[in-house]
């Protein structure tokens, strides 16, 4: 008998630089594929209807990751453009962007993956215990897909 079954994992490592680029939190934590990432993924296999994953956001929400999500629960600024993306391995889809000064600023405990500035789809949402980003503070976030 033969089996087979695809995954899709990801792991999120955010970074907390003060304005003179000391550290001062970092997390990793996993995330949800949702409904919505699912469903971008199967129609890119179909076609190129849907537009890439370009953008990142950061939230206040606490609500722990449904797969009904398709949106963050309290966007904190706006979306992001990604600051880069790759994949340098087979299944393996790496995702960064930094949320600078002044971006984002407030109590972070959500972040998600989007192909859109506003609306499109959403591949993933992730929840963490607060981060305290100041006005004058960089997140850098590094996103990292993996299908098996």
């Amino acid at each position: 008998m033969i089996t087979d079954e695809l995954k899709i994992t990801g792991q999120v490592a955010l970074t907390l630089y003060d304005k003179s680029g000391a550290i001062k939190d970092e997390r990793h934590v996993k995330n949800l594929v949702v409904n919505t990432g699912k469903t971008f993924i199967s129609s890119r296999m179909l076609g190129t209807s849907q537009g890439v994953m370009s953008h990142m956001a950061l939230g206040s929400g606490t609500t722990a990751p449904a797969l009904s999500n398709s949106a963050l629960e309290s966007l904190l600024g706006t979306r992001e453009i990604l600051d880069a993306s790759s994949s340098p391995a087979a299944g393996v889809l790496i995702y960064t962007s930094s949320f600078e000064a002044g971006d984002a600023t407030g109590a972070v405990s959500e972040a998600g993956i989007f192909n859109a500035a506003s609306g499109g789809a959403m591949l993933c949402r992730t929840t963490f215990s607060t981060i305290n980003k100041s006005s004058s503070d960089t997140l850098a976030v590094t996103w990292v897909i993996t299908i098996s």
